[in-house]
């Protein structure tokens, strides 16, 4: 029984292109108690290969979250598995503003300790209570309300591209980073401020909430669905757009527009732009914003080294990288001092 990926990146992108079927980009998350996750994964890597779903999920003891590359004619099935299982009947799809042939290209199904890393002790909450979802309509509402503080819970590489018109945007690198620094701000109107909170999807404001409800904050909402449903219902509501900018997706498009505000820069020339890339150089792969004009000049690469690490030939560079740490440089996202203006 096949229960791991047998074909490369590479030649999965060819046959996706020769077929020129219609796929799918679509999210859904769950919190549930699985008593077996390593059973339940390999019960969906079997199921989701047969269907040629591919993409990127994690599955833990508290549930599940999966970003998902689904093909169009196939859907129907995908929907009727993920009904046969009790914990994900009509469970929100979350089906992307854009769609791109290769949004993923292999299919992961990973069991984790937890489906999102948030350093939190989950033992001493309650993380079924969690905040009220609002939808966009209400999420407006809020948003317009000056007793309401809107709080990103995304990183900050996220909300450099695209937030919310008022929205507080923490400058962490991970979510866990976030969770104390929002609470020690906002601690003096723990009662008497609506705590509004949104991410991607909705997976990250589940936890918070719960979290920040367990400190004290009596006000507590939450985006359902996250900004990938929120720009769905805008465009189908006809409601005015609060979002600035492209959300920030964890799949090969990186980002997908919701208005045509570009709010950041180049890191390296200081030009609009909103365009991540990841640098050319393997022992690099940084991630940052370039512009089209930089990204011919530096062929794609964050810095000087790396352009020059990047003109000697493969196999000395395999060299170059053998047995260090470079790589740790894609957990930066963008933090690096030879990126002058990253913000």
């Amino acid at each position: 029984m096949q229960l791991y990926n047998k074909m490369s990146a590479k030649e999965r992108a060819a046959m996706l292109e020769e077929a020129g079927e219609d796929r799918l980009t679509l999210s859904f998350y769950q919190y549930a108690h699985i008593g077996n996750p390593e059973l339940f994964r390999n019960h969906l890597f079997v199921a989701w290969d047969a269907m040629e779903v591919l993409g990127r999920i994690y599955v833990a003891q508290e549930g599940i979250n999966a970003q998902l590359s689904v093909p169009a004619h196939h859907f129907a099935a995908f929907k009727d598995f993920l009904d046969g299982i009790y914990f994900l009947k009509d469970v929100r799809l979350n089906i992307a503003v854009e769609h791109d042939l290769k949004s993923f290209l292999k299919l992961k199904v990973k069991v984790r300790k937890k489906i999102v890393a948030d350093g939190l002790n989950d033992a001493t909450f309650d993380v079924t209570n969690k905040g009220v979802h609002v939808d966009a309509v209400r999420f407006n509402e809020l948003l317009d309300d000056p007793n309401t503080v809107c709080v990103d819970m995304r990183n900050h590489y996220e909300s450099e591209i695209g937030h919310f018109k008022g929205a507080v945007t923490p400058d962490v690198d991970t979510f866990r980073d976030s969770l104390p620094i929002i609470e020690d701000d906002l601690k003096e109107h723990k009662e008497d401020k609506n705590l509004l909170m949104y991410c991607t999807g909705g997976i990250r404001c589940e936890k918070a909430s719960a979290y920040y409800k367990h400190k004290g904050f009596k006000n507590v909402f939450q985006l359902e669905g996250g900004i990938i449903e929120y720009a769905r219902q805008v465009e189908q509501k006809k409601l005015e757009n609060k979002f600035m900018g492209k959300n920030f997706v964890f799949d090969h498009r990186r980002s997908e527009r919701i208005s045509d505000d570009i709010i950041s820069q180049c890191h390296q020339c200081g030009a609009p732009c909103d365009t991540h890339i990841n640098c050319a150089n393997e022992a690099c792969h940084l991630l940052f914003i370039q512009c089209d004009a930089c990204a011919e000049k530096m062929q794609h690469c964050c810095s000087d080294d790396c352009l020059e690490v990047i003109q000697l030939p493969y196999e000395e560079q395999k060299k170059l990288r053998s047995g260090l740490k470079n790589s740790n440089k894609i957990f930066k996202k963008g933090r690096s001092e030879k990126l002058k203006y990253k913000q």
